[in-house]
C-alpha cells in the first residue's frame, strides 16, 4: 500500500502526460462531427416534413336533401275559430228587502247553492205592523166615504133649493166645494190604503226569476231596512259566455249585426237615416262549448252566438263575442251542470273560404317562408306566402300562392339551398287518417309522385 503523498505525486505525473492544447494548432475533431450531425438532422427535418403530391381527386357530388312532401289542391275550407271564456250568469242581483222589519222566517230554499223558482217567497218580515196599518187604512177609507156620501147629499139638496130660488147661489157654492174635497180625501185613503198593503206585501221577499242561490247573508231574528243586502242570487234559465277574438279575424265570422243605418225609422232631424235595430227572430250562429280543463269530460254544450260587445278589451284590445247558452244547469235536459265560473273553450264557425290551400303549419319556416320541390325536376326553391287564415294547425293561402307542377316540403331542412336536388322521403298515410287537401307522396320517383287522389 502506497503512503498518500505518493498517490498524488503519480496522479500530477500523470496529467503532466496530456498533450496541452495550443490555440494556434487545428480544431478539435469533436466540433466538426457535431456541427456535421447538426446540419444533417436539419436537413433531414427538412425533407421529411414536406408533404408528399397527392393526385387531384375530381368535385364531390352534391349530396341530394331528404325531405317529406305534400301535394296540395285548392278546395274549400270552414273557417274554425277556439277561443277561451268563462261562464258567468246572465242576471246576477244582490236581494234587498223593500221595508224595514225583523226577519221571521227564511225559506228552505234561500240557502247557498238552492234553487228556487220564479216569485217564490224566499224570506218572509214579522208583518204585525204593517197589517195594522192595512186595518187604519181600511177605516180611514171608509170614514172618506161616509163623509163624501154627506157631502153629495147636501150638495144635491141645495142643488134643488137652488132651481126654485130658495137658496143663495154662494151657499150651493160652498156645499159644491165640500163635495170636491170629500171626494179628494176619499181618494188619498185610497191610495194609502194601497200603499199599505204594498208595504205588507213587501214583507214577504219574492224571487224575480228562477234562478239559485250563491250566497245568503242574513238570518231569523236579524233586524233588516230597504238598504240591508239579504243575499245575492243569479238566474239559471240562459248563462253567457264571453269569448276574446283579435279584430282581424272577425271578417272571417258570421257576427249579428245588432244595429244598423236605416232611412226609413230614422229621425227627421237626421235627413231621415237613424237607428234601427235588427230583429231578434233572426237566426243564430251555434257555437259548442266544451271543457277545457277535462278533454275526456261529457260537458259539451252547444250555444248561440247572440252580439259582440260595443267595445273592446282594454287589456287585450279583442273584441267580445256574446254566446248564450240556454238551460246550463241542465235542469230540463238532464245534461251536467254548467255553472258560473267554470272556464269553457268555444269552437265558432265562420265563413267558408273557396279556392284557397291549406297548408300544415309545420311546413312554414320563419313565420311566412315555404319551401317546394318541383315535381318534375325534383328541385329545391322557396317561396315567400301571406296567410289568409290560420290556426294551431293550418295556414290558408290563396292557390296562385302555390307554384303549379310543386309539392310542399315538410321535414325541417337544415340546409336548403336554391334549387338543390331532393330526394323525397316515403312516407305511409297513418291508418284511420281523415282525408284531407294535403296527400302525402309515398316515393322519389317523379312519375309516380304526380299520381295524387
Amino acid at each position: 500500500m502506497l503512503p498518500r503523498n505518493e498517490n498524488v505525486h503519480l496522479t500530477t505525473e500523470s496529467a503532466n502526460l496530456l498533450p496541452d492544447p495550443s490555440p494556434d494548432g487545428p480544431p478539435a475533431p469533436r466540433w466538426t462531427i457535431a456541427t456535421a450531425v447538426l446540419a444533417l438532422g436539419t436537413l433531414g427535418f427538412v425533407l421529411l416534413s414536406r408533404e408528399p403530391a397527392r393526385p387531384k381527386l375530381p368535385p364531390a357530388r352534391p349530396q341530394a336533401v331528404r325531405t317529406r312532401v305534400l301535394a296540395v289542391h285548392p278546395r274549400e275550407f270552414q273557417v274554425a275559430l277556439r277561443a277561451q271564456g268563462v261562464v258567468r250568469a246572465r242576471e246576477e242581483i244582490t236581494l234587498s228587502a223593500q221595508v224595514s222589519g225583523r226577519v221571521a222566517r227564511v225559506s228552505e230554499r234561500f240557502e247557498d247553492g238552492s234553487f228556487f223558482a220564479a216569485n217564490e217567497v224566499l224570506l218572509e218580515l214579522e208583518d204585525e205592523d204593517y197589517r195594522t196599518a192595512v186595518v187604519m187604512a181600511v177605516a180611514r177609507l171608509r170614514s172618506a166615504e161616509v163623509a163624501r156620501q154627506l157631502a153629495l147629499l147636501s150638495h144635491r139638496r141645495n142643488e134643488g133649493l137652488l132651481k126654485d130660488r130658495l137658496l143663495p147661489e154662494a151657499q150651493a157654492e160652498v156645499t159644491e166645494a165640500t163635495l170636491a174635497q170629500a171626494q179628494a180625501d176619499v181618494n188619498s185613503a185610497a191610495a194609502q190604503l194601497e200603499r199599505a198593503r204594498r208595504d205588507h206585501e213587501r214583507t214577504r221577499v219574492r224571487a224575480p226569476f228562477n234562478g239559485c242561490v250563491r250566497r245568503r247573508a242574513v238570518g231569523p231574528g236579524q233586524l233588516v231596512g230597504p238598504s240591508t243586502v239579504l243575499g245575492s242570487i243569479f238566474s239559471v234559465d240562459e248563462a253567457e259566455v264571453r269569448l276574446p277574438v283579435a279584430v282581424r279575424d272577425l271578417r272571417f265570422m258570421e257576427l249579428p249585426a245588432q244595429a244598423r243605418r236605416g232611412a226609413t225609422s230614422g229621425d227627421p232631424g237626421h235627413g231621415g237615416a237613424g237607428l234601427s235595430l235588427t230583429s231578434p227572430a233572426e237566426p243564430a250562429a251555434e257555437v259548442t262549448l266544451t271543457d277545457p280543463l277535462d278533454p275526456a269530460s261529457t260537458l259539451v254544450r252547444v250555444g248561440f252566438l247572440v252580439r259582440t260587445e260595443g267595445a273592446l278589451d282594454e287589456n287585450s284590445l279583442d273584441a267580445l263575442l256574446v254566446v248564450r247558452v240556454p238551460d246550463p244547469f241542465g235542469l230540463e235536459s238532464g245534461k251536467p251542470p254548467l255553472r258560473p265560473g267554470h272556464p269553457v273553450t268555444g269552437l265558432v264557425r265562420g265563413r267558408v273560404l273557396t279556392n284557397v290551400v291549406v297548408l300544415p303549419r309545420a311546413a312554414v319556416r320563419e313565420l311566412d317562408r315555404v319551401n317546394f320541390v318541383h315535381r318534375e325536376e325534383l328541385t329545391l326553391t322557396s317561396r315567400r306566402i301571406t296567410p289568409l287564415w290560420s290556426d294551431e294547425e293550418h295556414i290558408l293561402v290563396p292557390a296562385d300562392a302555390v307554384p303549379a307542377d310543386h309539392l310542399v316540403a315538410t321535414t325541417q331542412l337544415v340546409y336548403a339551398p336554391e334549387g338543390a336536388k331532393v330526394e323525397i322521403i316515403p312516407e305511409t298515410p297513418a291508418a284511420g287518417a281523415s282525408p284531407t287537401n294535403a296527400v302525402p307522396v309515398g316515393t322519389n320517383h317523379p312519375v309516380a309522385a304526380r299520381r295524387t287522389p
